[in-house]
């Protein structure tokens, strides 16, 4: 007798919509992570110092991802090319960004840092574009432009020329350049590798480069208050371990250029939450600002 015919597997359109509801809400869960970054930083940035502060969150961060790595029991050995681009993002997103992001902050505010950080999606797209190949659709370049205006107005909204110095700005510049770099240097590994083990190797690599803030690190530690160790271990385990992951996970499924343009909604949720928990109130312009930026990020997802 003929065999019974196999079970149809269920449609790849249902399987397909489903894998793009998860990174949207891991895309969620990184924006909103990501914003209570910057406040954090504002506030821990009082009683740590930029170095310090980084080597705090990144040994968090690699107990935490290390913790993850062992549970899920997944592991691929990466290739010499591999190894040098985790290296390239661990040096450039885990360890030059968090050392500039903490530094800008000790002189400008939590909302204009994030505005001024976030004109590296507008980076990330064009060197998707230029070196992997994604190339530059309509609506991703008219969003992002729209977008970068909402986050012009909020900057514009929000900063102090009297606490606002110039290294403060090029700090956060600095910021952008090296979030961007590392995008473009962890896509291509997310290809063949799982996103939990690269976001490890990136942010163990970052630590191993802040090791010669250990010495001041100690000292802090005993003279800071509870409230900003407590914010350090929060860098650690939320914005840099969790956040990191879901934007991994989404970043394996996304185009680079449309999931960076996604973090433009990070400045007016900064802002919202610096005005709960700093007493930053912001402007009407700042409104204004962030429902530009939604609308920008909108635009960019059409196809």
């Amino acid at each position: 007798m003929p065999a019974e015919p196999a079970t149809p597997p269920p449609p790849p359109v249902a399987a397909d919509g489903g894998r793009r509801w998860v990174a949207v809400v891991a895309v969620a869960i990184t924006v909103l992570a990501w914003a209570s970054a910057f406040v954090v930083i504002r506030a821990a940035a009082q009683s740590y110092g930029p170095g310090p502060l980084t080597e705090g969150r990144l040994l968090v961060g690699v107990l935490a991802l290390g913790a993850g790595v062992l549970v899920s029991r997944r592991w691929v050995a990466p290739t010499r090319r591999e190894w040098a681009l985790i290296v390239l993002c661990g040096v450039a997103w885990f360890g030059i960004y968090n050392v500039a992001l903490a530094w800008a902050e000790q002189t400008v505010d939590a909302g204009t840092t994030a505005m001024l950080v976030n004109i590296g999606p507008v980076l990330i797209a064009l060197f998707a574009g230029l070196l992997l190949g994604e190339g530059f659709p309509r609506w991703l370049v008219i969003g992002a432009l729209v977008a970068f205006g909402g986050a012009v107005l909020v900057g514009a909204a929000t900063a102090d020329s009297e606490q606002t110095d110039l290294l403060g700005v090029l700090l956060c510049v600095l910021a952008a350049v090296t979030y961007a770099i590392g995008v473009i240097a962890q896509k291509p590994v997310l290809r063949r590798l799982p996103g939990l083990q690269v976001t490890f190797l990136a942010c163990a690599v970052g630590a191993v480069c802040s090791l010669p803030f250990t010495p001041q690190l100690v000292g802090e530690l005993a003279a800071a208050p509870a409230a900003a160790t407590l914010g350090v271990l929060y860098l650690g385990a939320v914005p840099t371990a969790l956040a990191f992951s879901t934007w991994a996970y989404a970043l394996a499924r996304m185009d680079a250029g449309r999931l960076g343009v996604t973090t433009y909604l990070v400045p007016p949720i900064t802002i919202v939450m610096s005005a709960v928990l700093l007493g930053e109130l912001p402007p009407v312009l700042a409104v204004v600002g962030g429902a530009v930026c939604l609308v920008g990020v909108g635009l960019s997802r059409r196809r």
